[in-house]
């Protein structure tokens, strides 16, 4: 489990074993556990969208403590279903283009940015990761980051570095978390643990931030003005979801939207650091496209652009790796025969009420070759030009790639 999770680079280990045992194979995780490994097509779509497999016990306790146990992530069944309905239309991509303007002003501050800046040398990572908190600020929830509680701000920074920390003893609290009862980790949230202390803090000044933003939108709306078109404004607006609803996103929104867009970012550019060339032909067609209209961006009349964002998020999933537990018995169907043990060829794995499968996701990105080409495990972005990728049936929601999951979970922006 070490070898998988806490490699010298991400996937050392885990890409070897996939081109070794194929797209499905056994390890063994903590405390002698058995785990799953699933990049299969067929197997990851069946997973997914299976009533028969949850997200397991510490997974959700996770959701709980950091986003609040009413965040769309921890919410369950029904629960989760009808609030993932409301907040669907405000995540579809013809209201994400409303903010066009929000992300295009962000983006000519970041360079005037690095205009100011002298050295040679940049860490673009902070910089990108304001500019994600800004993009959230203004399009979510409306206003400019400088108007959000500086310690909600700095509390979320503390979160993500709390969260995105991995380490040995993390990964045995993992193993061990999975064999307890999820009433018994949610209420783990409130020992008095100096880490515990700190995520609830922080939730409390979510909560404080989320309803402040309330009020205010409901007393400009009281004095004649208009709430705006921001995520926030929208969804208040809708008689489908309640006030307690909408705030209870507010540490969903900004730790995982700033968290997720600043990595992306960061990969992109140090793709285009290793290829000047590419960095040539993309300014080129950018500057083509848009021309003197720096308002209505023509973003579907610029294949190279679009084929290097689908390259980006196949290569880089910003969630390489997800669990779920089965609830019951389960006979999974797979692509294509894979090898037992015993020499048997199968094309369908059996597995045990409570037993825990991994959706490797950046196994299924970068080694599934049937779907990407024999070049996988290369970054190239012409691939998606030129008839390579495979264009059948679709896994996840956008480009038939895995990085934002898919079914019931799928990765609301």
């Amino acid at each position: 489990m070490l070898q998988l999770l806490l490699p010298p680079e991400y996937g050392d280990y885990e890409f070897k074993w996939g081109k070794v045992y194929g797209p499905v194979y056994r390890i063994k995780a903590c405390l002698g556990q058995d785990l799953l490994m699933v990049s299969d097509p067929t197997a990851v779509q069946y997973i997914v969208n299976s009533p028969s497999f949850v997200l397991t016990n510490s997974f959700q306790a996770l959701a709980y403590w950091i986003y609040g146990e009413k965040s769309l992530t921890a919410r369950t069944g029904e629960d989760h279903r009808q609030l993932r309905a409301v907040l669907n239309p405000a995540f579809a991509a013809a209201a994400v283009r409303e903010y066009q303007p929000v992300f295009a002003g962000i983006a000519q501050r970041i360079t005037e940015r690095l205009d100011l800046c002298e050295s040679p040398s940049i860490d673009m990572y902070p910089i990108l990761s304001d500019a994600a908190l800004s993009s959230i600020s203004e399009a979510i929830f409306g206003c400019p980051v400088d108007d959000l509680n500086a310690d909600f701000v700095q509390g979320n920074c503390d979160i993500l570095e709390l969260s995105s920390a991995q380490s040995a003893s993390q990964i045995l609290f993992d193993g061990i978390g999975s064999l307890l009862p999820g009433w018994f980790l949610r209420h783990a949230l409130y020992l008095p643990i100096k880490t515990f202390n700190v995520v609830r803090a922080q939730l409390n000044l979510a909560y404080r931030q989320g309803w402040r933003l309330v009020r205010e939108k409901r007393e400009a709306a009281k004095q004649g003005l208009e709430m705006g078109n921001d995520m926030f404004s929208i969804l208040l607006n809708s008689d489908s979801i309640r006030e307690e609803d909408v705030v209870a996103q507010t540490s969903l929104m900004t730790i995982a939207g700033q968290d997720t867009a600043a990595k992306a970012l960061s990969f992109g550019l140090i793709e285009l650091a290793k290829n000047p060339q590419l960095q040539e032909n993309l300014r080129a067609e950018i500057h083509a496209a848009l021309g003197t209209d720096r308002e209505n961006i023509p973003y579907d009349s610029m294949p190279l652009l679009n084929a290097f964002i689908k390259e980006l998020l196949r290569m880089y999933p910003v969630l390489p790796i997800s669990y779920r537990m089965a609830l019951e018995d389960v006979v999974i169907p797979l692509s294509q025969s894979v090898g037992t043990t015993t020499g048997q060829r199968v094309n369908q794995i059996y597995v045990l009420k409570g037993e825990s499968v991994s959706l490797a996701i950046a196994s299924h990105n970068r080694l599934m070759e049937s779907r990407w080409g024999e070049d996988a495990d290369k970054f190239r972005p012409s691939r998606w030009l030129d008839g390579t990728v495979y264009q059948e049936e679709a896994i996840g929601p956008y480009a038939n790639l895995l990085s934002f999951l898919g079914g019931p979970r799928t990765c609301l922006g």
